[in-house]
């Protein structure tokens, strides 16, 4: 099986984003080795596939229709992205399955530093003493995914105020800087995707 990359592609445009990782995913074949890709965003809301109920930012921040499963969150400078693009069909998995990766990884690192978090059953993401501090979402193609998780770590939480992030009315966030984390956005990716390189070989 082809050994999975990992892309550094810095601060990207958020739709060019999604229409580069729909690209791929339509055109891999059975060899393409999968990638985890690992950026940021300016400031945007995304509106998932999940729409009745959603409360509308009032403000100027762009918002953005997109095809993965949930309702509205929100990405900004300061909140590391890691788009997971895998076979899934060819890595035996289901998405409960990588959803439980995606949510231990985040929980592993949490814990190395000394922070308890939780995943939830009926909200998927990480909570520390009830705040999320790590969104997922995921979208599924022809057994193949793409979309992945956000975990907020130096950023302005202002905008999550704007809206019931993931459709929770209320739901408070945190970031790893207001958990006395000193680690800076690359140190953390390069921890967190080294996790989910190891928890995915192990399935592999």
């Amino acid at each position: 099986m082809p050994a999975l990359e990992i892309r550094q592609l810095g601060l990207t445009d958020y739709a060019a984003t999604l229409a580069d990782m729909q690209a791929f995913t339509a055109q891999r074949g059975p060899e393409t080795p999968d990638q985890l890709w690992v950026t940021e965003h300016p400031s945007v809301y995304t509106l998932g596939l999940n729409r009745r109920g959603v409360r509308l930012p009032q403000n100027n921040i762009p918002l953005v229709n997109v095809d993965r499963g949930g309702k509205i969150t929100y990405h900004g400078p300061g909140q590391l992205i890691i788009y997971c693009l895998i076979d899934l069909a060819r890595s035996h998995l289901n998405v409960r399955q990588l959803v439980s990766i995606l949510e231990n990884s985040l929980i592993a690192f949490l814990a190395a530093h000394g922070i308890s978090a939780q995943a939830r059953a009926d909200a998927p993401g990480v909570y520390v003493e009830g705040k999320k501090i790590a969104s997922l979402g995921l979208r599924l193609k022809n057994q193949c995914c793409y979309h992945g998780l956000s975990l907020n770590i130096e950023m302005d939480l202002q905008p999550f105020a704007e809206i019931d992030p993931c459709g929770y009315a209320g739901m408070q966030m945190t970031q790893t800087r207001d958990l006395n984390i000193a680690l800076q956005m690359p140190d953390i990716a390069a921890d967190l995707t080294q996790r989910l390189k190891e928890k995915l070989a192990h399935v592999r």
